[in-house]
């Protein structure tokens, strides 16, 4: 399986306060043409498929109407609140210290394929490492949400930016070379799975640059097609 497709179940339910969802989902459609889009469930949840980029900039997309969505909120709630009496002093010292320092941080967001996402975490940890950067990954089904948002007091200074560059460029070179491979148990007995997780162990230092991933069903195998290819038929 190369990296050229992947679907994602994304729920949009969030919006359904601010906007109709019909109409959110015809407008996806109409900014991501590359996508394949399921039936919009009752539940807000809607399958999508397609290259991985196109989906990539849809979740942005998403990310960014929501965003906007809460800041005019934000705006709208504002505008109909009364004039209030100061809270007490100290404690009002202390939100105005974190105003100002929430308006310096600075916030990245960058989607990435989930496999690639743990490929990098596993083989390349220092991509994501950065001084007065607070790094996360919050994954969703085959898509990986990573946030960098910045904990240094540098105004100007944007680590956040340039950790987002050297995680973005990792990715589509990772991409380019990598391919996965699923090997299924034919039973799901726990002997069965301690026996692959051993054989994978054994074969692990003949095939250091291969990524096992083991689920519950299945095992995935992340490496470049030559690596990959050697490592499964070994286990097989």
């Amino acid at each position: 399986q190369a990296f050229l497709s992947v679907t994602s179940i994304l729920n949009v339910a969030v919006f359904r306060d601010h906007l109709v969802l019909e109409d959110l989902v015809e407008e996806m459609k109409k900014q991501s043409p590359a996508l394949s889009f399921g039936p919009l469930q009752p539940s807000g949840q809607i399958a999508v498929q397609g290259p991985f980029p196109a989906l990539r900039v849809l979740r942005e997309f998403l990310l960014l109407k929501a965003k906007s969505l809460s800041e005019e909120g934000k705006r709208e709630g504002k505008s109909h609140q009364r004039p209030r009496r100061k809270l007490q002093e100290h404690r009002g010292a202390t939100e105005a210290r974190s105003s100002v320092w929430d308006a310096h941080k600075e916030k990245e967001v960058l989607v990435l394929d989930t496999d690639i996402y743990h490929y990098m975490r596993h083989f390349y940890p220092t991509a994501f490492q950065a001084n007065d950067v607070v790094i996360s990954g919050v994954t969703d089904g085959d898509i990986t949400t990573v946030c960098m948002e910045s904990a240094g007091r540098k105004v100007g200074a944007a680590p956040g930016s340039r950790v987002k560059e050297t995680i973005e460029n990792l990715s589509v070179k990772l991409q380019n070379i990598l391919r996965k491979e699923r090997l299924c148990f034919r039973e799901h007995s726990i002997g069965e799975k301690l026996r692959y997780k051993q054989l994978c162990e054994r074969l692990k230092p003949r095939y250091p640059t291969v990524l096992i991933i083991p689920y519950d069903t299945h095992i995935d195998f992340v490496g470049t097609s030559t690596a990959i290819l050697g490592f499964k038929e070994q286990v097989r």
